[in-house]
C-alpha cells in the first residue's frame, strides 16, 4: 500500500491540509512528485557539498574554454556564471529526462535502474522505499535551507561553517 510507505514515527501522516481526504485521486500523483523532487535534493545536497569542498569537474561549460568549470562560484551565484546556452542546454536536458526517461505518467518509481542490480520485495522493500522518503524529505529540507542561509548571510555553507558557524539572528541566543 502506497499510503503506508513514508508513514513513520515521530509524525505518522502529516497532512496538516486533510488533502488524503479531499483530494485522494491526486495521493498518488503527488508521492511520486515528492520520491522525485526528494531524489533531485539528495543530488543537489552532495553536489553542493562536493563543489563547496573544492572539487571540480576538469574542463570548461563552453566549447570555446572561455568559462572553466572552476571559475564558477560556489553556492546560489553559480547559476549566474553559466552562459545563456549553456541554461537552455541544462533546461533542455531536463525535459528530455522528464518525458523520455523518467515520464511523469510512471508514479511507480521505478526507472529499470534496479537496486544495484537486485530486486527487493516485502518488507526489505518497504523498508528501503521508507528511507528514501524519509532521507528526500530531509534532503529537501536541508537545500532549502542552505540556499536560504546563503541569500540571508551572503556566505555559502562551507564559507559559514568556516567563519564558527555565526547565528543567523544575532542576539537570539
Amino acid at each position: 500500500n502506497e499510503l503506508e510507505i513514508g508513514v513513520t514515527a515521530p509524525l505518522g501522516v502529516f497532512d496538516p491540509f486533510n488533502q488524503l481526504a479531499l483530494f485522494p485521486e491526486k495521493f498518488e500523483r503527488r508521492r511520486a512528485v515528492e520520491r522525485k523532487h526528494g531524489r533531485i535534493a539528495m543530488v543537489a545536497v552532495i553536489g553542493m557539498l562536493v563543489h563547496n569542498a573544492g572539487i571540480e569537474i576538469p574542463g570548461s561549460i563552453t566549447l570555446d574554454g572561455s568559462v572553466p568549470f572552476s571559475s564558477i562560484p560556489d553556492g546560489v551565484d553559480g547559476i549566474r556564471a553559466i552562459p545563456p546556452f549553456g541554461l537552455f542546454q541544462i533546461i533542455l536536458g531536463i525535459g528530455i529526462m522528464e518525458t523520455i526517461t523518467w515520464p511523469a505518467s510512471n508514479y511507480s518509481g521505478d526507472y529499470g535502474t534496479g537496486y544495484f542490480g537486485a530486486t527487493l520485495e516485502g518488507e526489505e522493500l518497504t523498508y528501503k522505499l521508507n528511507i528514501e522518503i524519509n532521507q528526500g524529505r530531509a534532503a529537501m529540507l536541508g537545500i532549502l535551507g542552505a540556499m536560504v542561509q546563503e541569500c540571508i548571510q551572503g556566505q555559502t555553507l562551507a564559507e559559514h561553517i568556516a567563519d564558527g558557524g555565526a547565528i543567523i539572528v544575532p542576539g537570539l541566543l
